[in-house]
């Protein structure tokens, strides 16, 4: 039997990554949970309740597993509606939380890579038109300057905003995150102040931390043509990545959002990133169709030989992570996969997907690709948005009722990979045998 390791480079970020409505609990103060008690916004009419019930500090025990494990890094975020819970106020005892989050990661030897905003909003900025409303660039810098100054003891590494992309396609297109619209022109004013807020916080925590490192997490999704002769495929699949992938990452090059009939000079977003956050999950293939304007005339599947995860909701295909880091080359930027994975709650799929991904990685690590850093998604299994608990993504398990952690094979895969910094002819043996001749041809 072949005996090999794909090894990475020293100082490789290796974790997982949590977002704070998913994994805290009782975060009754945002958008989120006003939208969770409305009838029909969420598969099955789930709550998000006490989720992970890190605020009551089971933070601790999941911190703990992920350092045994050798993680030395965590993503994680914080939660504005704690934090500022009113307009002419803030929490300490939030912000006093939050540090000893951050302070229990680095005394385990995790590095903190710390998300400013991770889709909630506080109720009362929802209730003034959150980001459709250009005054929430005047409350969102005072609260990246409040978060910054309490943390910077700690954290050297900012995203802003995670998945901006995501956010406004599912809050003002498709309309299943809240505020529930479907509005172009609403996506338009929301995008152009996500831009604007994501410029003046990169500007705000470099004041306060001269050597910060200040990026975007956005997701990419690969969107190729069905049939590659086809120019109408192409052109519906150009326009479906054009709009998705590149509006956000390009503004912050050129400092000009180009849309289809419009474009918006925001000068101050020009060369506001020092690293580019890269969340992949799966890529689609896109045929023209006449009626599916308002998708740019594409319908999207994925390839029919394709695992699928269980509730069909991603394909199985690494290949679209090494295209994600080649797009991602474009900007000539440090890259952390800031978001990766699948859901699964056999744990059936998720060892091959992981040793399938990271292999795409380390082949564009071999190509002289700067990437830094893979954060899976997740440490644990959390509330997922409109999905509610129907999907999960976690290394370890979770008993919603009893709060009940179960460690997946996936975890132990994962740590072998941190603690080896690569990836060894006998894990794949052991963890997804199925791969081995594949990777390690006689």
């Amino acid at each position: 039997m072949a005996q090999a390791t794909f090894h990475f480079p020293r100082g490789f970020l290796w974790g997982a990554a949590t977002a704070a409505h998913q994994v805290e609990g009782n975060n009754t103060n945002n958008n989120w949970w006003a939208w969770e008690q409305e009838e029909g916004r969420i598969i099955q009419g789930q709550k998000s309740g006490l989720a992970c019930d890190w605020w009551n500090g089971r933070w601790r025990e999941d911190f703990d597993r992920a350092a045994e494990a050798g993680h030395n890094a965590h993503r994680m975020s914080v939660e504005w509606s704690r934090i500022q819970p009113a307009p002419d106020r803030w929490d300490e005892n939030a912000l006093d939380r939050y540090r000893e989050m951050m302070r229990g990661l680095t005394e385990r030897g995790m590095t903190p890579l710390v998300t400013l905003h991770h889709f909630s909003d506080p109720l009362w900025l929802s209730e003034m038109g959150g980001w459709e409303n250009e005054k929430v660039v005047d409350y969102f810098i005072p609260f990246v300057n409040k978060v910054v100054e309490a943390l910077r003891e700690y954290v050297n590494l900012w995203v802003t905003i995670n998945e901006p992309n995501v956010l406004v396609t599912n809050a003002y297109v498709m309309g299943v995150f809240p505020p529930g619209k479907t509005d172009l022109g609403a996506m338009y004013r929301a995008t152009v102040n996500m831009i604007r807020a994501h410029a003046l916080a990169y500007q705000a925590i470099h004041k306060i931390q001269p050597t910060a490192r200040v990026g975007l997490a956005f997701q990419y999704r690969g969107l190729l043509p069905s049939k590659t002769w086809s120019p109408l495929d192409r052109f519906a699949a150009g326009m479906q990545s054009r709009l998705f992938n590149d509006l956000f990452p390009e503004a912050l090059v050129s400092g000009v959002l180009r849309l289809p009939v419009v474009s918006r000079h925001i000068p101050e977003a020009r060369g506001t990133q020092d690293f580019l956050g890269i969340n992949y999950y799966t890529q689609e293939y896109v045929a023209f169709n006449l009626l599916k304007a308002g998708e740019m005339f594409g319908q999207r599947s994925f390839h029919p030989q394709a695992e699928l995860s269980e509730t069909g909701f991603i394909a199985n295909d690494p290949e679209g992570l090494f295209k994600a880091l080649k797009w991602g080359m474009r900007f000539e930027l440090p890259i952390l996969i800031t978001e990766n994975g699948v859901e699964d709650s056999q744990d059936s799929l998720r060892p091959r997907y992981i040793i399938q991904h990271l292999h795409q990685v380390w082949k564009a690590v071999n190509f002289n690709f700067p990437v830094k850093g893979y954060f899976h998604w997740s440490l644990v299994d959390n509330f997922e948005w409109e999905r509610g608990w129907t999907q999960r993504f976690g290394l370890w398990g979770l008993d919603v009722e009893t709060q009940t952690r179960l460690t997946r094979p996936s975890a132990d895969l994962f740590a072998e990979i941190c603690r080896e910094n690569g990836i060894s002819s006998e894990m794949v043996a052991r963890y997804a045998p199925a791969l081995f001749e594949s990777m390690f041809p006689n």
